[in-house]
């Protein structure tokens, strides 16, 4: 599969230099940018397959970006790495509410920002959202709604089959506890304790598969990488 542009997004050009060079070596081609407004410009102009996008940008921030980005027919579905500062919780969460794919925060390895980018566009080519989806002994049936471990049925409700499977079928995103109510609650008032409830629930029943939901501290979940 061709590897599609990278638009790289951050005013300080040493950091935008080192990622260009550690994602060209892996065969990507990239496009570099300075600014919110440049980075606006070149995702509509070339409609890159991926963004890193720094949230700390002269004149239009990242979160701006972002938001007109996701605005915009064209562009909204591009995926979204947000740089953040660390400790920036609030950011964090506010990025991945405002349609950020996932977030690494400042200083990064290289080799960890690689993986994300790999990971992110991993996610363009998963299954559909109906087929089954299988991790190791684990199957998940969106169809039937049914929950298989080691070829035994689980007992999982409606909500909490639909919990397990947003999160299964994008392995590695990051979900905020509010994302996660918006897609299974919609707009019943619910707490986001809710949500805590049912993965509690989901965890007791997947046993040792429970390990695949990750807790991400201040933000929500994730289900970890796995191969089809």
């Amino acid at each position: 599969m061709a590897k599609g542009d990278i638009l790289i997004v951050d005013d300080e050009a040493d950091i935008v230099k080192v990622i260009q060079y550690n994602l060209e070596k892996e065969g990507y081609k990239t496009i570099p940018a300075f600014s919110g407004e440049d980075a606006v410009e070149l995702s509509q102009k070339h409609l890159p397959a991926l963004i890193i996008l720094d949230l700390m940008l002269p004149g239009m921030d990242g979160m701006e970006v972002c938001r007109i980005l996701r605005r915009d027919e064209e562009t909204r579905d591009i995926p979204i790495i947000m740089l953040t500062a660390k400790g920036e919780e609030v950011d964090i969460v506010s990025g991945l509410e405002i349609g950020a794919d996932d977030y690494i925060t400042k200083p990064f390895k290289i080799k960890e920002l690689i993986a994300r980018v790999k990971a992110v566009l991993r996610r363009g080519v998963v299954p559909q959202k109906e087929k089954v989806l299988k991790v190791e002994d684990l199957k998940i049936d969106p169809i039937r709604y049914e929950v298989t471990l080691r070829g035994e049925p689980l007992a999982f409700t409606i909500k909490e089959f639909k919990l397990l499977f947003s999160l299964a079928s994008s392995p590695g995103r990051v979900f905020t506890r509010d994302q996660l109510l918006d897609r299974i609650w919609g707009e019943a008032i619910v707490t986001d304790r809710t949500i805590d409830v049912h993965i509690k629930k989901i965890r007791e029943k997947l046993e040792d598969f429970a390990k695949y939901i990750e807790t991400v501290r201040g933000i929500g979940y994730r289900f970890k990488e796995y191969r089809w």
